[in-house]
């Protein structure tokens, strides 16, 4: 049915949007429109980095031959690539290795289960044959486990490792649980 007003041809089914509900439409959809916008970059920000494949894992050589390991901890460093979302840059990473009375190779992260100090080996002379933490003088016996009554609570993580081609290559450090 339809009907004739002023002209104009109506129908039943469909009924006039008003100014007002036009320009409530309008604004809405381009307000919606602007508001994506300005958070799709920034969720973009957000998850981006997280999708990234992780490099972590991966082995390095150190630079430090088997046959150069001795029972005596010896201080390795080297450098990795790190990427902090668009950041590269190189960081210096080290390890305490020695090879047990075992035969196994041992390489511990230097840093204390306590406060995250660097703790070194025979730094302190009241404890030869310790590794001593200066920051509140944390102890620990050098296969890596915590002196009782110190400070650290948990012993020494320990670094994956493997050799290839007479090398030591190590990986991630490993936490060994708790004391």
């Amino acid at each position: 049915m339809i009907k004739e007003k002023g002209g104009e041809a109506l129908s039943n089914n469909k009924q006039q949007v008003s100014r007002r509900q036009f320009l409530n439409y309008t604004l809405t959809g381009v307000g919606g429109f602007m508001a994506a916008g300005m958070l799709v970059p920034m969720l973009r920000f957000a998850v981006d980095p997280v999708l990234q494949p992780s490099s972590s894992g991966d082995f390095v050589n150190v630079g430090l031959a088997v046959k150069d390991i001795t029972s005596e901890p010896q201080r390795v460093e080297w450098q990795v690539d790190q990427q902090d979302a668009w950041h590269k840059s190189k960081v210096t990473k080290v390890a305490w290795v020695f090879e047990n009375d075992e035969g196994e190779i041992i390489a511990h992260s230097p840093i204390c289960k306590h406060l995250g100090c660097f703790v070194t080996w025979e730094a302190s002379e009241d404890y030869p044959c310790e590794y001593f933490c200066p920051c509140h003088d944390g102890r620990y016996y050098k296969d890596g486990s915590n002196v009782p009554n110190t400070p650290p609570l948990a012993p020494l993580d320990e670094y994956e490792q493997k050799v290839e081609n007479g090398m030591l290559y190590l990986g991630n450090p490993k936490p060994r649980g708790e004391a």
